[in-house]
């Protein structure tokens, strides 16, 4: 008799275990996981950055008639875009160093800064995409000696794509309706062991 119980109260534990173990899972695929950050360690790829011989640009996006989110590769809306190339160290303040967004696959260009020192490390600049309208794009960064140009570009996509959204509320929703879901079988499972322990 005592065994039946002991073992009964074993078999209770382990399922409510293995619920649990299989909520945290649901949770944790459940939760949002996507991170908007650009910078990080100087290691970490990063799809902001244009790697120009051994330096790194930043370039970022923004639209601000729209929203103020960053963006690099992607930009969901069609209108004014401010640019911002941010130099990754102090070594491009010393250099010449050029700018061109170019529409493709033409190459029409939308956006230029001729070869310049920018002893600040960081250039501003404005295109207004309607004028160009949706498609694909590449930002050009060059560093300029004299003859000579080690350039690179990142490709950049305008107006095409939606911007992805989170859907936060549904998924907050989502979460919390597993929860109880999950608390109600717990209880059932339980009140149902209550019976058959006081049957016996």
């Amino acid at each position: 008799m005592k065994n039946n119980i002991l073992l009964s109260k074993l078999i209770n534990i382990l399922t409510c275990s293995c619920r649990t173990f299989g909520l945290v899972g649901l949770l944790t695929v459940a939760l949002p996981s996507t991170v908007y950050a650009h910078r990080g360690t100087s290691n970490e790829v990063d799809a902001c950055n244009i790697l120009v011989g051994h330096e790194r640009v930043h370039f970022t996006a923004y639209t601000p008639t729209f929203n103020n989110k960053e963006y690099c590769q992607l930009i969901p809306h069609l209108g004014t875009t401010n640019l911002v190339f941010d130099y990754g160290g102090k070594s491009l303040r010393n250099l010449t160093v050029e700018f061109e967004v170019t529409k493709e696959p033409e190459g029409t260009r939308v956006f230029y800064l001729e070869p310049t020192k920018i002893k600040s490390g960081t250039v501003n600049g404005t295109v207004d995409f309607n004028k160009f309208g949706a498609g694909n794009y590449l930002v050009h960064v060059a560093i300029v000696h004299k003859d000579k140009s080690i350039d690179n570009h990142i490709p950049l996509s305008v107006g095409l794509e939606s911007e992805p959204s989170d859907n936060l509320p549904i998924k907050a929703l989502f979460i919390v309706a597993l929860i109880a879901a999950a608390i109600y079988l717990m209880k059932r499972a339980a009140g149902k062991n209550a019976t058959r322990t006081s049957d016996v």
